[in-house]
């Protein structure tokens, strides 16, 4: 690919392990409320995870509510109370986030990939649905953040993935045109396509595969670049 000079990012499930993270996080706080962890406990709660942010990416309920509907949607199916008001709510996600943020971590080959783009010259960004708050605290505590130049939360910026316009901001603040940028994301509607129809290139990554060139393999050869 000609004449790439920014790399972007998406965050959850490209760079940060989400799932690993939320499954020990779930799985601990589930215990702590006494449900046996199982393939059945844990897929209502991935599961109610998924409907409630797409509800809350939707613009149908606020960022805090999206967590009070996932609690609704999975302890009283599996036995356990919850409480009536929205603060004894928030204070039982507590108990889950403080467990999930426990684990965070980014994948393993994410910090060597940023700082390989760096010392090739790259400018680097992240484009991610998510708070301001929580998404950069992200990268800070898993040591990514000071490696990249650019981070644009859907929060901050206005507009969410798949939106192009989200990816047009992304390209803008990384000082580049969109045709200039490769996009890296694990999905393919909100990361790959999205990014190709605002002009970017788009790469999609797929940490469970179990065969084929891990991430920076994957993405050097994309930007045409496998200087040593």
């Amino acid at each position: 690919m000609a004449h790439l000079r920014a790399v972007g990012f998406d965050l959850d499930g490209t760079l940060f392990d989400h799932r690993g993270a939320a499954t020990t996080g779930a799985g601990r706080f589930l215990e702590s409320l006494g449900i046996p962890v199982s393939v059945s406990a844990m897929g209502r709660w991935f599961a109610a995870e998924t409907e409630q942010f797409e509800r809350w990416r939707a613009g149908q309920i606020s960022f805090p509510e999206q967590r009070r509907e996932r609690l609704r949607a999975v302890l009283p199916a599996l036995g356990v109370p919850i409480p009536a008001d929205d603060g004894g709510l928030d204070e039982l996600f507590d108990a889950y986030r403080r467990q999930y943020e426990a684990s965070w971590r980014a994948y393993p080959g994410s910090l060597p990939l940023l700082r390989a783009l760096r010392v090739r010259g790259y400018r680097i960004g992240v484009l991610t649905n998510g708070t301001e708050t929580q998404q950069v605290d992200k990268l800070r505590r898993t040591g990514l953040l000071d490696a990249v130049d650019v981070v644009c939360t859907s929060e901050r910026i206005g507009v969410q993935k798949p939106d192009r316009r989200a990816f047009e901001t992304l390209s803008a603040e990384l000082g580049v045109e969109p045709s200039g940028c490769l996009f890296v994301g694990d999905s393919v509607a909100h990361d790959v396509e999205a990014a190709r129809s605002a002009g970017m290139h788009g790469l999609l990554i797929d940490h469970g595969a179990q065969d084929g060139p891990d991430m920076e393999t994957l993405v050097l050869t994309a930007l045409g670049d496998r200087r040593g």
